[in-house]
């Protein structure tokens, strides 16, 4: 009986473990991104600003775009390679909301929210979390809305 009890809660652990949470997001900003209406999705580097793709570049400025070659582990065989991709990008114009993955040992798929405006010098970081690989935006608000992506970490990206 004391194992069946110990498996119980130890269950109950693992799962309670694997659930995310979003607590960063401002709820004004997250109501925004619930409007899928306002974005239209982005499948290239080029077509993002360059100040926004170096927000989630790579060490050297690179930010592979989907489907291109990049390093996706530790083991660097072509130095002149990205070390993080593209997997889609979407924004209403003044919002940019970049899936991205970065290879390595921790291998991760990350989701930065920025806002840069005509204008703007910079871009300005509104959130950043982690979680699986998202197909689409659509998905992306799956997640957000299911509590699939982290933020609760500050997760390097």
């Amino acid at each position: 009986m004391p194992r069946v009890i110990f498996c119980g809660w130890a269950a109950l652990a693992v799962l309670t473990g694997c659930s995310a949470e979003v607590t960063k997001l401002p709820a004004g900003q997250r109501k925004m991104l619930q409007d899928s209406s306002r974005f239209h999705e982005i499948r290239a580097t080029a077509d993002l600003p360059p100040s926004v793709v170096a927000l989630c570049a790579d060490n050297h400025g690179k930010l592979a775009d989907p489907g291109q070659k990049w390093e996706a582990t530790d083991v660097i065989m072509d130095d002149t390679l990205s070390r993080k991709r593209l997997v889609w990008a979407a924004t209403d114009g003044e919002h940019y909301v970049v899936h991205y993955e970065s290879g390595g040992r921790g291998h991760g798929f990350h989701v930065l929210v920025a806002t840069f405006k005509n204008g703007d010098a910079m871009p300005t970081e509104i959130w950043h979390g982690v979680g699986g690989q998202l197909q689409d935006y659509a998905a992306f608000l799956g997640a957000l809305q299911a509590g699939k992506l982290d933020d609760r970490l500050d997760y390097a990206h």
